[in-house]
């Protein structure tokens, strides 16, 4: 008996041995997306006005990056790239184009993780359709990849603030009336799942919050209750007359009126995109709560972002889609509860992009990044604050009325932006801003001999990303437009021409206006 009962607890050791060698150690990844978020409304920016105490902690004890930039500042369009690491006119998707194809959906983050044999999960705003449908229809914003995850509580469109409306969260509505701290719960049962399955996971949680309307969770009335916002520095029409013409044609600087129509519209507007922030807030210290309880914060990296900025009034603007640094910048903290002490609570200045998200997600689950996506592996950077030599990113807008669409090159320090549309009361317009030392951009050096030298370099590296637009636009959609659209010898008429269909003349002449540019440079 003595005997049998030695073996039995030997084969139970050794099974044990086994198990533990055959432990999946590669990190769980938690990625938080908040909606309109600009990096600006963040405590640990810069503002003392906001209570994010738990995204100031995330930055205390992980990395913050200063200059983070959405390449498109629109739901739809940066949510996709955030997914597959592409740029727009790769992906396809946006609002008047179309959707994303089913075989580049493939190619995303999470279904990468999922066949590498990770446990996924995604909750909130979905936000892009994924379907073969060419062009652009309302109706596909419902086509969605639910069943690509192994836990969904998710939504097409998007989504509904009250819980109860949004039927994979629904059972929280009790509970939890607003949907931001509905996610948080939601969070809570997904890690209890993750852990049975026994694979490394990777959740996913798109908040609805701060997107309009301003409705927050009246459970944080009292956060904020009787507090007087001061305006940017860059408030108001009055701070916009340095800014071109076609900046201010669109919805942007037209609409959005409750942040200009009275102090009061202006108090009430920014105290509830405030408090749905706080709720944001709040929800990221759900999640780590239930990371902690559940035992797996050690090994959890959490990676806090957000789609797009929003204005806010600067320079008269409301919503984002420009590429003004209120609009196209938001909070990027990544946290690895592996990195020593001493190397916690960092900041980065070198520019980041959304389009690094997936790669990012990727290399710290150990998977190779497909050499579709454009983005940066930010593991490097994360370790050294020289880890990666990028000098600039693309920002676009294509989407909304012509005027507004428009290609801008941004580097740590400086940021460019031609505004291509031309009629006869505006002409294609450059601006040079020299962020590093002005970011309210108040002075545009575009037209300053000073700052020549400058602004020829940052129409080559302009020029460099128009080259991979030339190069990588997918023919569908309404994206090959786009390297006529925003190349600088293009003349009107040629676009105009181009609109009218007949494509492949205009891009013949601008190819033998290039040959004749490259012959008198070499002589």
């Amino acid at each position: 008996m003595k005997k049998l009962k030695l073996i039995l607890t030997t084969i139970v050791v050794i099974n044990s041995l086994i198990s533990c060698a055959q432990k999946d150690e590669r990190p769980n990844i938690v990625f938080l997306l908040s909606d309109d978020q600009t990096s600006v409304a963040t405590g640990c920016y810069g503002n003392n006005q906001v209570v994010t105490p738990n995204m100031d902690n995330l930055a205390a004890e992980g990395i913050l990056f200063e200059n983070h930039y959405n390449t498109t500042s629109i739901c739809m369009a940066s949510r996709a790239t955030i997914m597959t690491g592409m740029y727009e006119y790769k992906t396809g998707c946006n609002f008047m184009h179309g959707s994303l194809r089913p075989e580049k959906f493939q190619k995303s983050y999470p279904v990468i993780l999922k066949q590498a044999g990770y446990f996924t999960g995604f909750a909130g705003k979905f936000g892009f359709p994924v379907s073969n449908q060419e062009g652009w229809d309302d109706k596909n914003m419902k086509v969605i990849p639910a069943k690509e995850f192994d836990m969904w509580g998710g939504g097409p469109g998007q989504t509904q603030y009250k819980t109860a409306k949004n039927p994979s969260i629904a059972k929280y509505a009790k509970k939890y009336p607003h949907s931001t701290r509905a996610y948080g719960a939601w969070a809570n049962d997904f890690i209890s799942e993750a852990k049975k399955s026994g694979k490394p996971f990777c959740m996913s949680i798109s908040f609805k919050a701060p997107h309009l309307p301003f409705t927050p969770d009246k459970y944080f009335d009292y956060v904020y209750e009787n507090k007087e916002y001061k305006k940017p520095a860059n408030y108001g029409a009055e701070n916009a007359t340095h800014l071109s013409p076609q900046a201010k044609s669109g919805r942007q600087y037209n609409s959005y009126n409750f942040w200009r129509d009275s102090e009061q519209s202006y108090q009430k507007a920014i105290k509830g995109y405030n408090q749905l922030i706080h709720g944001v807030d709040y929800a990221l210290g759900m999640i780590r709560k239930s990371l902690k309880e559940q035992g797996v914060d050690e090994n959890t990296i959490i990676i806090f972002t957000s789609d797009n900025g929003y204005s806010c009034g600067a320079h008269n603007f409301g919503g984002k889609v420009l590429p003004y640094e209120e609009a196209s910048k938001s909070p990027l903290i990544i946290y690895d509860p592996r990195t020593p002490k001493n190397k916690r609570g960092q900041k980065r200045e070198v520019v980041t992009a959304n389009i690094d998200m997936a790669p990012t997600i990727l290399s710290y689950a150990g998977v190779e990044i497909p050499k579709n996506m454009d983005g940066e592996n930010l593991l490097p950077l994360v370790n050294n604050p020289k880890g990666i030599g990028r000098e600039t990113v693309a920002l676009t807008n294509m989407w909304g009325n012509d005027e507004i669409q428009a290609m801008s090159v941004v580097s740590k320090d400086w940021k460019y932006i031609y505004w291509q549309y031309a009629n006869d009361k505006m002409q294609p317009t450059e601006e040079l801003f020299n962020i590093g030392k002005d970011r309210l951009e108040m002075n545009n050096y575009a037209s300053t001999s000073e700052y020549k030298k400058q602004l020829e370099k940052m129409r080559k590296l302009y020029d460099k990303q128009l080259e991979k637009i030339e190069a990588e636009a997918i023919n569908y959609n309404d994206y090959k437009k786009y390297s006529i659209m925003f190349n600088r010898s293009t003349k009107a008429e040629d676009k105009k021409q181009y609109l009218t269909g007949d494509y492949n003349e205009v891009l013949r002449q601008q190819k033998i206006m290039q040959a004749k540019k490259t012959k008198t440079n070499k002589l």
